[in-house]
């Protein structure tokens, strides 16, 4: 019964997204562009992986954290605003993804894109985070909240708590749980 909570988290997610697709296409938050594509992709890439493991509805909210980004992504290039500069990191960030699709195609081991997805993931992740650290003013935090919400969720359908389970879900509640920081840090105290 409470594994349908995902589509709840599913369609929260939705719903925080488009406000930051909304203030995107306004020019008040500014996307990095490199991050949200990285974003759409090794959630993507966990998704595949973890439906071809057997993980029924516990990775819809790890496809909504792929489709979501996606959607800002594209969304970006209408702000002239969103920050588009290619660096080393960046190019390392996709160098990840594309190890995830090489090394599950080789090994047909999920596990193995599910690792690789997350750590490309957290690595683009990296500049957004230093963004909303210094610049909070440039992003919309209710996304991560909802994001935060919607990860959360996995774990109510889960029904075999294993690791291809457990890891993307487990990533992204934390992952959002630090970007919900860097965005008010200046408001808390122990910070």
């Amino acid at each position: 019964m409470f594994e349908y909570a995902v589509f709840i988290g599913a369609a929260v997610n939705l719903f925080g997204s488009s406000f930051y697709i909304k203030e995107t296409l306004q020019g008040d938050t500014k996307p990095n562009k490199v991050t949200w594509l990285m974003w759409s992709v090794a959630p993507l890439i966990a998704t595949v992986a973890a439906i071809s493991k057997g993980v029924g509805l516990a990775a819809l909210p790890v496809f909504m954290s792929g489709l979501c980004p996606l959607l800002i992504f594209l969304a970006s290039f209408v702000n002239p605003k969103a920050f588009w500069k290619i660096e080393k990191f960046d190019y390392l960030c996709g160098f990840f993804s594309l190890c995830a699709l090489i090394l599950w195609a080789i090994t047909r081991e999920p596990l193995v894109a599910i690792a690789f997805a997350i750590v490309s993931d957290g690595l683009a992740a990296v500049p957004t985070l230093v963004k909303s650290w210094k610049y909070p003013e440039t992003e919309t935090v209710v996304a991560y909240i909802a994001g935060l919400i919607s990860a959360s969720t996995a774990f109510l359908a889960i029904r075999n708590f294993n690791l291809a389970n457990v890891a993307f879900p487990a990533y992204l509640v934390m992952m959002c749980l630090f970007l919900i920081l860097a965005n008010y840090k200046n408001k808390l105290k122990f910070v």
